[in-house]
């Protein structure tokens, strides 16, 4: 009886030691680390010898709800890095009140030259699922009975739109920033089917002084047709860089085509450079990051030797 009563006690101590590491876990997850913003830096090798630097800022899936403040004031302070270019890829709301709240908070970017273009999240609220689901299917199957827009995703596009901002979402278009002539092309969100590449599909302009190719999702065919219709740079969002993710191994899981170690940063691609944000944000229904710190991107793109 002596040796059982040890026993018992040790398993006891054992799941509680557990239970209170598991209560810390997500308590960090979801209290620190998901409101641990960072902004990354990448220098690109991209422009012509002798071209001045260009700054482009890469946002990506904020997922905002009136309550974030925290991330509502880390948005407030990206205009302070001068960007020359701004570019979102998407799922920006994840609530009906939500613009207003955005729209303040990008302030004066919104008045540098940018282009965006929707995620499925602008278009549909978040539903409550359960994220183990992800490590054997993509969360595309989810909007397959979800035919009609919730979400106030035309006021979100109007917004932007009106203080100059280039709708991409099935679309070509043109900026001029710190006077360079800036070509770009883009496709909705794939994940809800509504990606129509041969709407924008040809060779990219070869006069401009950079070639652009924007998406929510990274799915390896529209980024091949980017990359094969000459766009220099691709910028994606949507996989949160995997949102929970194991230490020494990174990303389990993408919820689209684009393989893990693609998942998030800057890469080769094709020929071209592709670079996908870890995003700002969460669903409201899984608000915790792990491993997997929200982030936003400066892209310093120089001369080629």
């Amino acid at each position: 009886m002596t040796t059982l009563r040890r026993t018992l006690r040790t398993a006891g101590r054992a799941a509680a030691i557990t239970g209170a590491a598991g209560l810390a876990g997500i308590a960090y997850a979801s209290v620190i680390e998901r409101n641990w913003f960072r902004l990354r830096h990448y220098r690109i090798p991209l422009l012509d010898p002798g071209s001045p630097r260009l700054r482009v800022l890469h946002i990506s899936d904020t997922h905002l709800t009136p309550g974030r403040r925290m991330l509502l004031e880390w948005l407030r302070g990206l205009e302070a890095y001068d960007p020359d270019f701004v570019v979102n890829t998407g799922d920006s709301i994840a609530h009906p009140d939500a613009i207003e709240p955005f729209v303040s908070a990008l302030g004066p970017l919104l008045d540098r030259p940018g282009a965006f273009v929707f995620g499925s999240n602008d278009l549909y609220s978040p539903q409550i699922k359960n994220p183990a689901r992800y490590l054997w299917r993509s969360s595309r199957e989810d909007y397959s009975k979800r035919k009609v827009p919730d979400l106030p995703w035309r006021e979100l596009g109007a917004a932007m739109s009106a203080r100059g901002w280039l709708d991409l979402n099935n679309r070509k278009g043109e900026v001029k920033a710190d006077g360079r002539d800036i070509a770009l092309a883009g496709v909705h969100d794939s994940h809800i089917g509504l990606d129509r590449y041969e709407t924008v599909a040809g060779a990219a302009d070869a006069e401009a002084d950079l070639r652009v190719g924007v998406l929510h999702s990274p799915e390896p065919a529209n980024l091949n047709h980017f990359a094969a219709d000459g766009y220099q740079l691709l910028l994606a969002g949507h996989t949160h860089g995997g949102q929970l993710c194991l230490p020494f191994y990174g990303t389990v899981v993408t919820n689209c085509g684009i393989d893990r170690r693609r998942a998030w940063g800057l890469h080769r691609y094709a020929g071209t450079w592709l670079h996908v944000s870890g995003g700002l944000g969460t669903s409201p229904t899984a608000p915790a990051r792990f491993c997997c710190r929200p982030e936003a991107s400066l892209l310093d793109l120089e001369a080629r030797d």
